[in-house]
């Protein structure tokens, strides 16, 4: 009988879209999105190199920018490409008008103004809304600074948690999630050196270290030791230097996700136990269709060896 082979670390990495998967390699990114006839569309994309990715902390911040700019332009078109077949409302009196007088510049600002109110959105939830309550909270009960920090701590994860299991309650969302667990058991069935085939998938697990929800959760935390160091004295300047600081908690979590994806001891699993536990939120057992779509994305970006492609290279 043949000794299985030892299993290893990449950096082959991907992202859940609308009915397809997102996969990036060393040197290509492959798009797969299942149409509304059943066939696959691939998308193939270069990966570009940048000198700030050897440099630490500062490539954590700078990689999270590009693969927000990088996957929202692949949701979109995963979008376009699961839904072309389907007929589209007739607009409103109003949509129209806009439409015949502003062109694709309406769309712009719409897709605009979504991101921005996006981003108000995310600041309000998760910067200010803990610190309101944390500071109302101690108007009545003594607290001192630390524990305001861990107290505002606990409060982001739990809108957080909220956040993602009301997620799950959305049918399109729910999908979603079905095609990440897709992505992250096609990455592991890859670092086991097995053959790439639907059954050989289904075996694996779905849960990630390098996963972007475990990066949310290191995030949450790193944040808490991070401001601790912030005044309560006033609210508005504990939330802008949050902002000012935001920075060095992305690249110190981003650091911590490469240790993740390069070591397995116990102090890379003990840090990234949180983040897999939160996976069973945002990933979920994907059906052998989406499996097949994880790996039409995945075999285009592969490379030739896969040593060539680990955390040591």
């Amino acid at each position: 009988m043949e000794k299985p082979k030892e299993c290893f670390r990449t950096r082959v990495g991907g992202q859940a879209l609308i009915e397809g998967i997102m996969m990036r390699g060393p040197e290509k990114i492959c798009v797969a999105v299942r149409k509304p006839d059943g066939t696959i569309d691939l998308m193939m994309d270069q990966v570009k190199h940048h000198t700030w990715s050897k440099i630490p902390f500062l490539r954590g911040v700078l990689n999270m920018v590009e693969n927000l700019v990088l996957g929202y332009r692949y949701l979109m078109h995963s979008a376009d490409v699961s839904l072309e077949d389907e007929e589209e409302e007739e607009p409103s009196k109003l949509e129209q008008w806009l439409q015949d007088h502003l062109g694709d510049a309406f769309e712009k600002a719409l897709m605009g103004a979504a991101s921005v109110l996006g981003v108000v959105l995310a600041l309000v939830l998760f910067m200010a809304l803990p610190a309101f309550c944390v500071k109302t909270l101690g108007r009545f009960v003594p607290l001192a600074g630390p524990v305001k920090a861990l107290l505002e701590g606990v409060v982001k994860i739990a809108i957080f948690v909220i956040y993602l299991y009301l997620c799950t309650r959305m049918k399109e969302l729910h999908r979603v999630f079905e095609y990440h667990g897709a992505e992250h058991k096609t990455i592991a069935c890859y670092e086991a050196r097995l053959e790439l085939t639907v059954e050989n998938v289904r075996k694996q697990i779905r849960f990630h270290p390098r996963c972007g929800t475990s990066f949310m959760i290191l995030v949450l935390l790193v944040s808490i030791f991070v401001n601790a160091f912030l005044s309560w004295d006033n609210l508005a300047l504990r939330v802008a230097g949050k902002l000012l600081l935001l920075p060095v908690v992305m690249g110190v979590s981003y650091e911590l996700i490469m240790l993740a994806g390069r070591y397995d001891n116990s102090f890379t699993r003990a840090f990234s136990a949180p983040g897999l536990w939160m996976q069973r939120l945002t990933t979920f057992e994907p059906d052998d269709s989406m499996i097949e779509v994880a790996i039409a994305a995945v075999k285009p970006v592969l490379p030739e060896k896969p040593e060539e492609y680990t955390y040591d290279n």
